[in-house]
């Protein structure tokens, strides 16, 4: 990584602007690993040639982003994608209680096909690269409640079989991040309300035409970088679509 202040950022841009895109370079080249220690803000100063005040703001904003975590006396360290995580910041079904629980996933499809125009938009891609085209089933308390339908760049993730998915043993966006080292730091959703179609309603226990929940969802990892779409269809007659504005939950 090159460690001298021109990274792109503004020119008028504050210096620890550029030194919160100088950490995120070194993130997403994968020079600190998830659950990492970064270097001490001493030697991060040093390195940067700033004070560590500018360090401490840099590094402030991406543990506000939740791209990097704060553990007291031991340092600052990279943020890893947990079941906890992904409950709190990445899903947002809940029962009519308003509690949330893991869903459990079931593997409907896996395969690999071209993208379409708006998707190959979507994702960074040309029109007609490969694709890997993965539905689960997403069950809450027993009852199929989501059925997701992905989309994810074949060429960013070499290798991704319908076995390895299958015998994971964590959540999806930690498999991207251990295994291709892919970290998913925010993502962009849209929703709407639709019909459901046949196919839908057999594997989601509802009528045709039944009311559904439509959430377009664009996973991005660092400098914006897209790496999945989904397609979530919710039954919401005992759910709903939950999102807390503001401050991310401290246990996330």
């Amino acid at each position: 990584m090159n460690d001298a202040l021109a990274t792109g950022t503004p020119a008028f841009a504050p210096l620890y602007k550029e030194v919160k895109n100088l950490l995120t370079q070194g993130l997403a080249q994968g020079e600190w690993k998830p659950g990492e220690a970064l270097p001490s803000e001493s030697k991060l100063a040093q390195r940067f040639h700033v004070s560590i005040g500018t360090i401490r703001r840099g590094i402030d904003e991406l543990v506000a982003e939740q791209i990097l975590v704060r553990h007291q006396g031991r340092g600052t360290f990279v943020a890893t994608h947990t079941p906890r995580r992904m409950l709190y910041r990445f899903f947002h079904i809940v029962g009519e209680n308003g509690m949330k629980e893991t869903p459990d996933s079931e593997m409907i499809s896996f395969t690999r096909d071209r993208a379409a125009e708006l998707e190959a938009k979507r994702l960074n891609l040309l029109p007609g690269e490969k694709v890997i085209r993965v539905v689960n089933l997403q069950r809450l308390g027993g009852r199929p409640v989501a059925l997701d339908q992905l989309v994810l760049s074949e060429a960013r993730f070499p290798g991704l079989t319908e076995a390895i998915l299958r015998e994971r043993d964590d959540t999806l966006y930690a498999l991207y991040q251990h295994r291709y080292g892919i970290n998913v730091v925010r993502a962009h959703e849209r929703l709407r309300a639709v019909g459901c179609d046949v196919q839908t309603a057999s594997l989601l226990g509802v009528e045709a035409g039944a009311p559904l929940l439509e959430i377009n969802r664009t996973a991005m990892s660092y400098h914006n970088t897209p790496v999945e779409l989904r397609r979530s269809l919710v039954n919401t007659a005992a759910h709903e679509y939950w999102n807390e504005l503001g401050r991310p939950d401290p246990r996330a």
